[in-house]
């Protein structure tokens, strides 16, 4: 039977050829100088340098290295959902490739999830060596999702080094570029004790970042995503028809009192404004519109849930 390590360390990458040695060594080195039992995992997320051959050099000359190669860059949530798949270990260390997170952490956090009991540790680099364009987005982007996520003692969601206990991320699902969100993830799961280290940010040594600003417009939109499906993933009528027979009523009351005014008129013999020369009444029409069409994508959106796979998939802790 297969002895689970201690610590399965996931580095998804791209194009990081010049750094991996490098990272390896010093993985080793601090897991060697705890006497933890452990494996590297390395993400290939469509390198087009050499990163795969030196992983597979890596590979060669150490049994604990093992690598996953992606035919084309599908991006980091990709590269964190093989790597999570893959990983055996009791903890779950994740960094990035660039040098950039120390693996001299990774003790700290072993402990924190272990003795601690924390589900997962997120990584906070409060002192950064990063350009000013990135730094003030990245401040607004996590006040903003500290606010809609409900996780308030984070600093830094987007930060790379972060552990995690092994149930945690095997019953997570990563997709799209949702990594920013692993927190707001494990929350939604039922793994809440979530916690925070302040970790050493270095400068980067080889190559250029492989992020550009585009990532925080997308951040935004697939908070807004994990937010709603979190939040009515499994009742979509609620919102939907809540806000269609909102607007439905809103506008059948308005046509009301624009037709009462004409037969107020009509009733009293003065002459009578057409209904159609009110734009009230081409308001309340649309309103009613939009009503009926929110209130059939609820509907609809009902239906797709109650025949979904994943209906009744619920997070069991355990069972006796």
């Amino acid at each position: 039977m297969e002895t689970r390590p201690d610590i399965s360390v996931v580095v998804p990458l791209y194009n990081e050829a010049e750094s991996l040695p490098e990272l390896h060594e010093w993985i080793v080195r601090v897991m060697e100088a705890n006497k933890f039992t452990y494996e590297i995992l390395f993400v290939n997320d469509g390198s087009t340098d050499t990163s795969w051959q030196v992983i597979e050099g890596l590979a060669a000359k150490d049994a604990r290295v093992h690598g996953i190669k992606f035919r084309r860059n599908y991006g980091k949530s990709p590269a964190l959902f093989c790597g999570f798949k893959a990983a055996k270990g009791g903890v779950v260390i994740t960094m990035d490739a660039d040098l950039q997170d120390s693996p001299d952490e990774i003790p700290e956090l072993y402990r924190m999830i272990t003795e601690e009991g924390y589900d997962l540790v997120s990584g906070y680099k409060q002192k950064r060596y990063d350009p000013l364009s990135k730094t003030l987005p990245t401040k607004l982007f996590n006040a903003t999702a500290r606010a809609v996520s409900g996780v308030h003692n984070l600093h830094d969601f987007n930060c790379g080094l972060k552990a995690y206990r092994q149930d945690v991320v095997k019953n997570i699902e990563v997709f799209g570029e949702m990594h920013r969100f692993i927190p707001y993830m494990a929350k939604n799961a039922g793994f809440d004790k979530i916690g925070e280290k302040v970790v050493h940010h270095q400068a980067r040594k080889y190559g250029k970042t492989k992020f550009g600003l585009n990532r925080f417009v997308n951040g935004y939109l697939d908070l807004l995503t994990l937010w709603f499906l979190g939040t009515f993933g499994k009742k979509p009528m609620h919102v939907f028809g809540f806000l269609g027979t909102l607007m439905f009523f809103v506008g059948l009351i308005a046509v009301m009192i624009v037709g009462g005014v004409k037969l107020a008129h009509l009733w009293s013999g003065t002459p009578a404004p057409l209904v159609t020369n009110s734009p009230y009444f081409y308001i309340a029409l649309t309103m009613m519109m939009l009503g009926t069409q929110l209130f059939l994508a609820g509907f609809i959106g009902e239906l797709i849930s109650r025949n979904s796979d994943s209906r009744n998939e619920y997070q069991i802790e355990t069972t006796i």
